[in-house]
């Protein structure tokens, strides 16, 4: 089955993130590595143990698209974040990068036809494919990225690469990161950075196109900023303009991860 969606930016923008966080992370010592992140339960270190064994576990399922084997046993994750749980700050991050970098050469190193060819489930029964499952690393990768970006920069952002690719396919997590809100809304989603236009529904907690649905409220955002809000990672929100819908609402569906 051929990829519905061209992989290529997504394996060069995966390929800009890692290379981002290596250069974030080059120079930080013990401390700055257990310094905390924007998560406030997680050092710069863990963030980049969480990271690392993400890395080594997407891994497992390239090898396994590529070569027409089985996907990873979810029983095998727990050993995998163990191991890289017990590992000091130091070797999390050394290690981090080290892995990271591993998953970017195996995606880079595959041939047109095993990009073509590639399918693999991670959750549920539905494959992806090579887009797709980028997709879902970008998101991550990225996300965390900032984290740690944050905490050295508070004027750090989500890199715009990494947004242009992300603002078509983030939205369309919401259901699965989002909390129904206490008093549900429709609320017109207006992004720019680049320009996109989406219906919040608050109620069954989901983000769609725009499509001419009647809408109670109105969000007006940077495209980086909304990816943020989705996340859980929004501020006080001088950059967001928002009517009838308040940001503490929109922040208490979208808690974070």
């Amino acid at each position: 089955m051929a990829n519905v969606t061209d992989a290529t930016p997504w394996v060069r923008a995966v390929r800009a993130s890692h290379d981002r966080l290596a250069g974030l992370v080059a120079g930080l010592d013990g401390d700055g590595l257990r310094a905390q992140s924007f998560d406030t339960e997680w050092s710069i270190a863990d963030v980049l143990s969480h990271l690392g064994s993400g890395a080594e576990i997407f891994t497992l399922y390239v090898d396994a698209a590529a070569n027409g084997g089985e996907p990873p046993s979810r029983e095998a994750f727990p050993g995998i974040w163990d191991t890289w749980n017990a590992r000091s700050p130091e070797e999390q991050a050394a290690r981090s990068i080290e892995a990271n970098e591993a998953l970017v050469a195996r995606l880079e190193s595959l041939t047109p036809e095993q990009r073509d060819a590639f399918q693999v489930a991670m959750f549920g029964p539905v494959p992806m494919d090579l887009a797709g499952f980028l997709g879902m690393r970008l998101s991550e990768h990225a996300t965390h990225t900032w984290d740690i970006a944050v905490a050295l920069d508070p004027a750090a952002r989500i890199a715009p690469d990494a947004v242009t690719l992300l603002i078509d396919t983030a939205p369309r997590m919401a259901g699965f990161i989002g909390k129904k809100a206490e008093a549900p809304a429709t609320i017109a989603v207006a992004v720019t950075g680049p320009e996109r236009a989406f219906t919040l529904d608050t109620g069954g907690v989901s983000v769609l196109p725009a499509g001419g649905e009647a809408t109670t409220a109105s969000v007006a955002l940077p495209a980086e900023a909304f990816l943020r809000l989705l996340s859980g990672r929004i501020g006080d929100g001088a950059e967001v303009e928002a009517s009838g819908v308040t940001l503490a609402e929109l922040k208490s569906v979208f808690p974070g991860f």
